[in-house]
C-alpha cells in the first residue's frame, strides 16, 4: 500500500465512502439545527404528572364524585394535549383552532377546580403553561390573559383552602409557568427567523456577486472583442497595399489580447482598478481602427479613483456602441468636472442604435431624452443603474437630426458614495 492510499484511509472517516457529505458532520449540524428550534410538542407532555395527585384522590375516594372527576381529569388531559400538538403543528398554529381548543380546556379547569379544590388547583399552572405555547397569543393579548389567570387562580385558590400561603404559590406558579414557556418560545422562534434571514442574505450576496461577475465579464469582453474585430479587418484591408500599417494593426492585436486576459484575471479575482485616462486611450485607439475621426477633451481636477472606474465603462460602452452600430465618421469625448460634479459626453455623427438587438445582448437603448432606470440587464442600462447606486445620471438619445448622445453625470465624491451603495461593487 503506498503512502498516499495509507493517507487517504487514516482520513476516511471524515468523508463517506462514496465521495457524498460526511455523515457524522452532517448528524452534527442536523442536531444543532433541531436545538436551535428548540422544545417540541413532546417536550410539555411530562408536565401532566402535576395531576398525579388529582389522579390518586379519584383511586382514593377522596373526590365527592370519583366517576365525574374522572371524567373531568380525561377532558383536561386530552384537551391538553390537543392545545399542544395544535400549537406546534404547521398547519393549524396559526389558525384560530388553538384558542378555540384552549378555551375549553380553560373551561374545563375552572370547572374541576371550583368543583373539587385541593390538587385539581395545580389544573390552573399546566393552563398556563398550554396557553403560552400558542402562538397566536402572544403579545399583549397573553399578557391580559396571563395576568386575569393567575389573580384569577389565586382567588379561587383562595377560596378552596384556608391557607394564603398555598393561594399565593398557586397564582404565582400559574404567572410564572406561562411567562416563562412563552419567553422562551419566543426566543426560539426569534433564532429561527434570524437563521433564515441570514440564508436569505447569503443568498442576495451570492445573487449580486453573480450579477456583477456578468456585468464585468461582457463589459470587457465585449468591447476588447469588438476591437479585435475592427483592427482584424483593418488588416485585412490594409494587407494587400500596406504590409507596415497591417503589422502594426496586427501587433495592436496583441496588445488589446494580453490586456484583455489581464482584465480578465483581475475581474475573477475582483481586483480590476478603472482608470479613465486608459479607457480614453483606448477608445480613441479603437475609434482609429474603425476608422472613425475622434475628438478627445478633459479638462478639471483629478477625480477620485471610483469617480474614474464609473466614467471609464461608460467610456467603454458608448465607444463600443459607436463602432459596433452607428456608422458614424466622427466621435467626440468630452469630459468636464469642477469641484462638485463631473460631466461626460459621447457624441457621434451616426444613426444610433438599431433594432432591439443593435446594442449586442445590452437590450433596446432608454428612450432618446430619459435618464435610465434601474432595470437590470447589461450595456447602458446596467451602467445606468451603477451611475444612479452613486447618485449620477446615464442618458442616451438622438443628438440633433443625425448624430447619437451619451450623457453621464456624476458626483466628484461618488467614491464616497459608493462605500454605501452597489458602486462600489460594481467597480469591482
Amino acid at each position: 500500500m503506498s503512502g498516499m492510499q495509507w493517507i487517504g484511509r487514516r482520513r476516511g472517516p471524515k468523508a463517506a465512502p462514496d465521495g457524498g457529505a460526511d455523515p457524522h458532520r452532517c448528524g452534527r449540524k442536523a442536531r444543532a439545527q433541531r436545538a436551535d428550534r428548540g422544545p417540541g410538542r413532546y417536550a410539555f407532555l411530562p408536565w401532566l404528572f402535576m395531576g398525579a395527585g388529582a389522579f390518586s384522590n379519584i383511586i382514593q375516594g377522596k373526590s365527592g364524585n370519583p366517576w365525574l372527576a374522572g371524567l373531568g381529569l380525561l377532558a383536561f388531559n386530552a384537551l391538553y394535549v390537543n392545545v399542544v400538538f395544535a400549537a406546534f403543528s404547521p398547519r393549524l398554529r396559526d389558525t384560530r383552532y388553538p384558542i378555540g381548543a384552549l378555551a375549553a380546556l380553560a373551561a374545563v379547569t375552572f370547572a374541576v377546580a371550583l368543583g373539587f379544590g385541593g390538587e385539581w388547583l395545580l389544573f390552573f399552572p399546566l393552563l398556563s403553561l398550554a396557553s403560552g405555547t400558542v402562538r397566536t397569543l402572544r403579545g399583549k393579548p397573553f399578557a391580559v390573559w396571563l395576568v386575569a389567570l393567575s389573580g384569577t387562580a389565586g382567588v379561587i385558590s383562595g377560596l378552596r383552602q384556608e391557607d394564603p400561603w398555598g393561594s399565593f404559590g398557586i397564582g404565582y406558579g400559574t404567572f410564572l409557568s406561562g411567562l416563562v414557556t412563552a419567553t422562551v418560545l419566543s426566543l426560539f422562534d426569534t433564532i429561527q427567523e434570524l437563521r433564515a434571514t441570514r440564508q436569505e442574505l447569503a443568498r442576495s450576496a451570492v445573487e449580486k456577486e453573480r450579477l456583477r461577475f456578468s456585468r464585468d465579464l461582457h463589459d470587457l469582453l465585449g468591447h476588447t472583442l469588438s476591437v479585435v474585430v475592427v483592427k482584424a479587418e483593418a488588416v485585412r484591408r490594409l494587407g494587400p497595399r500596406d504590409l507596415d500599417a497591417a503589422l502594426a494593426q496586427a501587433a495592436d492585436i496583441e496588445a488589446v489580447g494580453r490586456q484583455a486576459l489581464t482584465e480578465v484575471r483581475e475581474a475573477v479575482t475582483g481586483y480590476r482598478k478603472g482608470s479613465l485616462a486608459t479607457e480614453l486611450d483606448r477608445a480613441r485607439s479603437a475609434l482609429d481602427g474603425a476608422g472613425i475621426e475622434s475628438v478627445v477633451r478633459q479638462a478639471g481636477p483629478p477625480l477620485p479613483t471610483q469617480a474614474e472606474a464609473l466614467l471609464g465603462w461608460v467610456v467603454r460602452e458608448g465607444v463600443t456602441n459607436t463602432v459596433r452600430h452607428s456608422g458614424a465618421t466622427r466621435c467626440a469625448i468630452e469630459v468636464y468636472a469642477d469641484d462638485d460634479r463631473v460631466r461626460l459626453t459621447i457624441t457621434d455623427d451616426g444613426r444610433g442604435p438599431v433594432g432591439s438587438d443593435a446594442s449586442d445582448a445590452d437590450g433596446a437603448l432608454p428612450v432618446p431624452g430619459a435618464a435610465t432606470g434601474p432595470l437590470g440587464g447589461t450595456g447602458l442600462t446596467g451602467l445606468a443603474e451603477r451611475l444612479a447606486a452613486a447618485g449620477g445620471t446615464l442618458r442616451s438619445g438622438p443628438d440633433g437630426r443625425r448624430g447619437f448622445r451619451v450623457a453621464a453625470e456624476l458626483p466628484v465624491g461618488a467614491g464616497d458614495l459608493a462605500d454605501a451603495a452597489d458602486a462600489k461593487e460594481w467597480a469591482g
